[in-house]
C-alpha cells in the first residue's frame, strides 16, 4: 500500500513537472476538484430526497464543477501574481517554499471547512455563509456550544484538518526539490496568458456581471442551491458582500427614493385603517399613533422575546404539543393566528419587535455601525415619555451586538450573566429561563415600586443548542434530554411560572406583556422563502387585555405599534407597522420574510418572492396545510410586485440616509 502511494505520487509529480513554477498549482487543482466533488457527492447522498424532488444530482455535480472552477481560480491568485518576482533563479527556492506552504494551507482550509459543511447545514441549512464569521466574534459563547453540543463535530473538524494538512505536506514533498526547468524568458512570457484565463475562470461568466451564488440558484429549494457551490466560496462571497450591505436591496431592482416612500405610504393606508401621516423632511415614515385605548395613565411594558419559539411548537398553530403553558394564557389574552416572523435570527427578531424596522438582506441594524446611536426603538421613545427603560437576558449581553445597540438607542439598564447571583442552572447560552425569569421578576417588582412607568425586554435562551435546562421540571417530550421539544417545553414551564407569580403581583394589572418568537428553530424546506417555518405564536396579555383572537395575517412589526397603542400612549414614530387594535382583527394583512437573499411580500394568502438575478416568483400559502404553492401571476402583477420592491427597498434606504429615529423630545407633538 505505501509502495502504491509512492509510486503514484511519483508520477503525479513526473506529470506536473513539466509545467514548471504552475506545478504545485496544477496539483492542488487536481486534489482540491477531488475534496470538492468527493463533498458535494456526500451532501447529496444525505439530502438526496430534498435534492430528487427539485433536481438530479447530475445536475448539481456538474454545476457544482464550475463553481469550484471559480473558487481554485481564487487559490491560484495569490501565488500566481508573485510568480513573476519569485519563481526565477535566484528566488527559485523561496518559490518553492512558499508554494509549497500556500498549497498545504488552502488544502487545510478547504478541508476545515467542508468537514464543517454538514453540522452547519444541519443548524442553518446552507453552507458556511457570515454566520461562520460573525460568530468568530464570541468564542465563549461559541466554544461552549460547540463542545456540548457540536462535540462529534468538532473533533472530526479539528482531526479531519490535521491529518488533511500531514497528507497534503506528504504529497508536496517532492516538489520541495525540484529544479528550475523553465527559463525566465518562458515564465514572461506565459504568464499573461496564464493570468488571463485564470481571472476568466474567477470571473464564471462572460456576461458583464461576475458570477455570484444566485447565479447557481437552480432550485426553489434554498438548501439544494448551496449544495451546488462549495463552502470556501459560499463563505468569501458572503464575507464579499458585507461591504455592499448599506445598498443589499437592490438586488431585486430599484426605484426613486421618492416612489419608494410613495408606495410604502399607500401600502400601509391599504393595510391600516389608523395611518395618519405626517409630513417631515427628515422622516419620510413618520406618522401620528393616536391611541385605541386611551388612559390616564399609560401601561408598563413587558415584551418576553423567546428564542426559537416557532409554530411548529405550539399545537393549536399546528404544532408539536409542548408548550401547554402557552395554550393556557392565550385563552387570557390576544392571541394571533398567522404572525409572521421577518427573518431567521435573534437580532432579526429584535430588530423587527423592538425598533419596528423591516428586513433587508444585510445584517440586523442591531449589528450595524450607522444604527448604533440615534436609532428608534420603543425604549427611545418610551425614555422620552418618563419610562425606565431595562434589557434582560439570561447570556452574555455583548452577543450579536445586543448590549452596545440597546444602550445606545433609549436602554437605560442592562443584566446580563454577571448580574445573577447562585443561579439555578448554568449552560452554554448562560442562566436558565427560570433564572431569567425570576431576576425579571425581581426588576418588574422593583420597577413598579418606583411610581415610574417602565418598558423591560426579556430574552430567553435556554431553548437554544446544545438544549441544556436543569433535571426535574418537565416530563420528557422525546426519550433523550437535549432535543427541541424537551427544550421548548421546559421554556415553557419557565415561562408558566413567571405568570402565575405575574398575575399575583401588583404589576399585573398596570402592565401590558407580548409573548413572541424572535424566529422558529432551524428554518428549512424546498421553497423559496419556507413560509410555515416563519409562523410563529404571539400573544398580548395583562392590565385590562380580554380575550380575543387576531386571524388577520401580520408581522412582528406590527407589535410594537399595536402595544403603543394599548398602552395609552400618543405620539409620532417612523415606525412602518399596523395599529391592530383597530377594528376586530380580521381586516387584511401583510407579512414580509427575508429568508437568505430571498425576500417574500404576503398580502394574505398571495405571495411574491423577489430573487436576485431573477424575475419574481408568485404563489399561495395556504396556512391550512401549511403548504406553499407556486402559482401565475395575478391580475394585478405589476402593482403587486411594486408594492414588494418599494417596501424591500425601504430599510436599507432608511439606514443609508439615517432617516429612522425617534424626534426630538422638543418637537413632539403629542
Amino acid at each position: 500500500m505505501v509502495g502504491l502511494l509512492e509510486r503514484s505520487r511519483s508520477s503525479l509529480w513526473t506529470l506536473a513537472g513539466r509545467f514548471g513554477p504552475y506545478a504545485p498549482l496544477l496539483v492542488m487543482t487536481l486534489v482540491s476538484f477531488l475534496i470538492f466533488s468527493l463533498s458535494r457527492a456526500g451532501l447529496v447522498a444525505w439530502q438526496y430526497d430534498r435534492v430528487s424532488a427539485v433536481s438530479s444530482w447530475q445536475e448539481v455535480m456538474l454545476n457544482g464543477l464550475r463553481v469550484d472552477s471559480i473558487q481554485i481560480g481564487l487559490m491560484w491568485l495569490p501565488a500566481l501574481l508573485l510568480a513573476p518576482l519569485l519563481a526565477i533563479g535566484r528566488f527559485w527556492r523561496l518559490w518553492r517554499g512558499f508554494t509549497y506552504s500556500w498549497v498545504v494551507l488552502c488544502i487545510s482550509l478547504v478541508i476545515l471547512l467542508e468537514l464543517a459543511t454538514p453540522g452547519f447545514i444541519g443548524e442553518y441549512e446552507t453552507r458556511p455563509n457570515r454566520l461562520f464569521v460573525e460568530y468568530l466574534k464570541y468564542p465563549n459563547e461559541v466554544w461552549s456550544m460547540l463542545w456540548n453540543g457540536f462535540r462529534i463535530h468538532l473533533c472530526v473538524g479539528v482531526l479531519g484538518t490535521c491529518l488533511a494538512a500531514l497528507a497534503t505536506g506528504w504529497l508536496m514533498t517532492p516538489w520541495l526539490s525540484q529544479q528550475q526547468r523553465w527559463r525566465n524568458w518562458t515564465l514572461w512570457l506565459s504568464w499573461p496568458l496564464v493570468f488571463i484565463l485564470v481571472a476568466l475562470v474567477v470571473r464564471g461568466t462572460i456576461s458583464h456581471r461576475p458570477a455570484n451564488p444566485a447565479m447557481f440558484a437552480r432550485t426553489t429549494d434554498s438548501m439544494v442551491n448551496s449544495v451546488i457551490l462549495n463552502s470556501p466560496w459560499s463563505l468569501i462571497h458572503a464575507i464579499y458582500s458585507l461591504k455592499h450591505e448599506n445598498k443589499s436591496s437592490e438586488m431585486y431592482g430599484t426605484l426613486p427614493d421618492e416612489e419608494v416612500y410613495r408606495i410604502v405610504r399607500e401600502t400601509r393606508a391599504r393595510f391600516d385603517e389608523s395611518f395618519s401621516p405626517v409630513d417631515h423632511p427628515g422622516l419620510p415614515t413618520l406618522s401620528q399613533l393616536t391611541p385605541s385605548r386611551q388612559r390616564e395613565r399609560p401601561l408598563n411594558l413587558v415584551i418576553i422575546l423567546e428564542e426559537s419559539l416557532g409554530a411548529t411548537f405550539v399545537e393549536s398553530l399546528g404544532g408539536t404539543p409542548v408548550t401547554p403553558n402557552l395554550e393556557k394564557f392565550k385563552e387570557q389574552g390576544w392571541w394571533f393566528e398567522q404572525m409572521y416572523a421577518t427573518g431567521t435570527r435573534s437580532v432579526r427578531g429584535i430588530e423587527a419587535v423592538v425598533t419596528g424596522f423591516q428586513p433587508t438582506p444585510a445584517q440586523s441594524v442591531v449589528k450595524l455601525s450607522l444604527s448604533q446611536r440615534n436609532f428608534f426603538t420603543l425604549a427611545s421613545l418610551l425614555e422620552q415619555q418618563g419610562y425606565s427603560t431595562e434589557f434582560i437576558y439570561g447570556g452574555e449581553s455583548h452577543f450579536d451586538n445586543m448590549v452596545g445597540f440597546f444602550m445606545g438607542n433609549g436602554f437605560q439598564r442592562e443584566q446580563d450573566f454577571d448580574s445573577y447571583e447562585k443561579p439555578v442552572f448554568v449552560g452554554s447560552w448562560g442562566v436558565s429561563d427560570e433564572d431569567l425569569f425570576n431576576k425579571a421578576h425581581d426588576e418588574i417588582m422593583a420597577s413598579h415600586a418606583s411610581g415610574k412607568p417602565f418598558f423591560t425586554l426579556v430574552f430567553t435562551s435556554s431553548n437554544h443548542a446544545p438544549f441544556e435546562f436543569p433535571d426535574g421540571r418537565i416530563d420528557l417530550y422525546d426519550p433523550i434530554k437535549a432535543t427541541a421539544n424537551n427544550a421548548v417545553k421546559y421554556a415553557d414551564y419557565a415561562l408558566g411560572q413567571f405568570f402565575a407569580k405575574a398575575q399575583k403581583s401588583d404589576y399585573w394589572k398596570d402592565t401590558l406583556f407580548i409573548v413572541v418568537a424572535d424566529h422558529d428553530i432551524r428554518v428549512h424546506g424546498h421553497d423559496m422563502v419556507p413560509i410555515n417555518h416563519f409562523h410563529i405564536p404571539a400573544l398580548i396579555l395583562g392590565a385590562d387585555i380580554e380575550p380575543r383572537r387576531i386571524q388577520t395575517v401580520a408581522s412582528q412589526i406590527d407589535l410594537p405599534v399595536t402595544a403603543l397603542s394599548l398602552m395609552g400612549i400618543q405620539a409620532q414614530h417612523p415606525m412602518t407597522g399596523r395599529d391592530l387594535s383597530r377594528g376586530n382583527g380580521d381586516r387584511p394583512g401583510r407579512a414580509m420574510m427575508q429568508f437568505e437573499n430571498n425576500f417574500a411580500w404576503m398580502e394574505e394568502n398571495r405571495v411574491v418572492v423577489l430573487r436576485p438575478g431573477k424575475d419574481p416568483a408568485h404563489g399561495i400559502w395556504d396556512i391550512k396545510q401549511k403548504k406553499f404553492t407556486q402559482a401565475p401571476p395575478p391580475a394585478d402583477q405589476a402593482d403587486f410586485e411594486k408594492r414588494a420592491l418599494a417596501n424591500s427597498l425601504l430599510p436599507s434606504l432608511l439606514y443609508r440616509e439615517r432617516l429612522y429615529h425617534v424626534l426630538p423630545q422638543e418637537n413632539e407633538h403629542q
